[in-house]
């Protein structure tokens, strides 16, 4: 890792800095603008990316392989099962492998000491593409839509995460918000709240920042005067109904609908989610919400996921601007916004 504030790959928030992340979140808007007003420059002409990923994608995925593409780059996609990593061969032997073919890898999968292992031994850029304690390239996006939808400076901003706290996007939410001075607080049942590591991690950080952080099971209180209500899926890509049986009824009463987005008191706020949502029953899991829980819909109803102030479609795209940033600025020769 370089000692200057230009971090080398993003294996989880914790490796960022304030002015580090406030320089990617600048660079993201400038690449975005340039993107929409037709002027985009190829700033990655020549470099090759593997993503690697164990666990399946639509936005990450699309993410990356546009970002990269639209500034030159090319992509080698290795899906779930497609590579030898795990299986025949080892994290450390995979990276090895890989850095002396790619400029930069991007992994997404169950497991963390594998992106760690990449990024200690590839000699290249790795960018968590998320595993289960965190979910950097998902915090960077929802921090560029933040800004674009709120005027007010990062130290009044109040974010509220609200469904099961231990998740790898409420992670990630309270240590970005935390280096940006931002007030984050985390709505959850008591046995679904941060981890104890993770508040002091966070505390260490807003005594530095300024920032405020705030864990309860009070979900008209924890939302009163948000700028920003936040939900996340309650299910996992595969996982059997006795599974999330228990999870799901645990956290019924934490559902966003038009009464918890009233109950923030403010007319402005505005609905975040990373996607996939289960809102309707248009899905095998939605379909199977429905048979279980008599419920149309998980985390969110579909009147607030598609409503007016749903920013759900502006995050999902925002994926892409600020993955953009990420490899340009990691290895572009001359990553600068002017």
């Amino acid at each position: 890792m370089e000692d200057d504030c230009r971090v080398r790959g993003l294996v989880q928030e914790t490796d960022l800095t304030p002015d580090r992340l406030k320089e990617l979140l600048a660079l993201a808007r400038h690449l975005k603008s340039a993107r929409l007003r037709l002027a985009e420059q190829p700033l990655l002409a020549g470099k090759t990316i593997a993503l690697l990923f164990a666990k399946s994608s639509t936005r990450t995925r699309s993410a990356f392989e546009v970002a990269a593409l639209g500034q030159g780059a090319q992509v080698s996609y290795f899906g779930p099962g497609t590579s030898h990593l795990g299986v025949h061969e080892s994290a450390v032997d995979t990276a090895m492998v890989l850095g002396r073919m790619y400029d930069g890898i991007a992994y997404r999968g169950p497991d963390h000491h594998t992106v760690e292992r990449l990024a200690r031994h590839s000699g290249v850029p790795v960018w968590n593409a998320l595993t289960p304690p965190w979910h950097p390239t998902q915090a960077l996006a929802d921090m560029l839509t933040i800004k674009e939808h709120c005027a007010k400076p990062w130290a009044d901003i109040c974010l509220t995460y609200v469904g099961d706290g231990r998740s790898n996007v409420a992670n990630s939410l309270r240590i970005a918000g935390a280096l940006l001075g931002m007030t984050v607080r985390v709505v959850a049942p008591a046995s679904m709240s941060g981890s104890p590591e993770m508040r002091d991690q966070v505390e260490r950080i807003c005594a530095r920042t300024g920032g405020g952080a705030q864990e309860s099971d009070d979900i008209d209180e924890g939302v009163r005067d948000a700028d920003f209500v936040y939900a996340d899926t309650w299910i996992h890509l595969g996982e059997p109904v006795e599974s999330w049986r228990p999870r799901v009824a645990a956290l019924a009463p934490y559902r966003i609908d038009h009464q918890v987005l009233a109950a923030t008191k403010n007319p402005q706020v505005r609905f975040l989610h990373c996607m996939p949502a289960v809102h309707d029953t248009s899905t095998s899991i939605g379909a199977a919400v429905l048979a279980e829980t008599g419920r149309e819909g998980a985390e969110v109803t579909t009147d607030v996921f598609r409503g007016p102030a749903s920013l759900v479609l502006d995050q999902a795209e925002n994926r892409m601007h600020a993955i953009k940033a990420l490899l340009v600025s990691d290895l572009a020769a001359q990553p600068h916004t002017t």
